[in-house]
């Protein structure tokens, strides 16, 4: 790990079905929180499209191999020459269904990780079904993205709620632990922050959580304010409502503060036995 000091920021969106139009503002967003000095920009979950019908989510999805999203953000990371994390995007997948896959790509715009969606959303809620596994195929590997200034550990939306990947990310190295979503508004009014902020203390790390805001069409709301948190737990930058760049800076000292102040991570007991 090292202790540099950098510009974090969380990119927050409403999604639309035109994709065109999604990379668009995010790309306007990006470049803006680019020049106010973040070397380190995440989007959030589906930030390039999504719609539900039915409760089933319904993502923009392309073969990976020529994707227009990764295309686009490929060339403008490269451009800006900055570590850009695309909170996640559908994938294609053999049997037609769709990987939720969130991808951290270099400053020189080569694909460094990716990781598909463990979790999936699989919840009945205010008598509305939602059935993410029907349309999502999930994935079955932790990830972590290695980069000069961090391990970021990959996860999206609904992995929140599992504490135990969050402590096996950090076990394995993880810093950063990064948690782009498109969370509800029901849930997110109850437990957004208070989730966020658990996984921050509990493995003494940095949180970065862009979500996305805003009406979904097909049905459904996001809950936006998108995150930044530090390794104490401290809310560093809360997006509210509505479009946006949230921004912090990180420093990386801060890590091992915490977890020497509360060194929970040598502690831990193996249950299996």
């Amino acid at each position: 790990m090292t202790t540099s000091t950098f510009i974090a920021a969380c990119i927050q969106n409403s999604a639309t079905s035109d994709v065109d139009h999604n990379i668009d503002v995010a790309s306007r967003l990006i470049r803006q929180a680019a020049k106010d000095g973040a070397t380190f920009i995440a989007t959030a979950e589906y930030f390039s499209g999504l719609t539900t019908q039915n409760g089933l989510f319904m993502p923009a999805a392309f073969v990976e191999e020529g994707h227009p999203v990764l295309t686009a953000f490929s060339a403008l990371a490269a451009e800006l020459e900055c570590w850009l994390l695309l909170g996640s995007i559908g994938v294609l997948t053999a049997d037609g269904r769709i990987n939720n896959r969130s991808c951290m790509i270099g400053p020189d715009g080569q694909l460094v990780a990716s990781y598909d969606k463990i979790h999936l959303f699989d919840v009945d809620l205010n008598g509305v079904a939602y059935r993410e596994s029907a349309t999502i195929a999930a994935g079955d590997q932790t990830v972590i993205a290695e980069t000069p200034f961090a391990n970021i550990g990959l996860s999206i939306c609904y992995d929140l709620r599992f504490g135990a990947l969050y402590r096996s990310l950090a076990q394995q190295g993880a810093d950063i632990l990064a948690t782009p979503a498109a969370f509800t508004k029901v849930t997110g009014e109850a437990h957004w922050h208070v989730l966020q902020r658990a996984r921050a203390i509990e493995n003494g790390a940095f949180v970065i959580a862009p979500c996305q805001y805003g009406e979904i069409e097909g049905g459904g709301a996001c809950y936006g304010h998108s995150l930044i948190v530090d390794p104490w737990g401290a809310v560093l930058a809360d997006g509210s409502e509505g479009e946006g760049v949230v921004m912090a800076e990180i420093d990386m000292a801060k890590v091992q503060e915490a977890r020497g102040r509360i060194p929970s991570l040598t502690h831990d007991v193996d249950f299996s036995m």
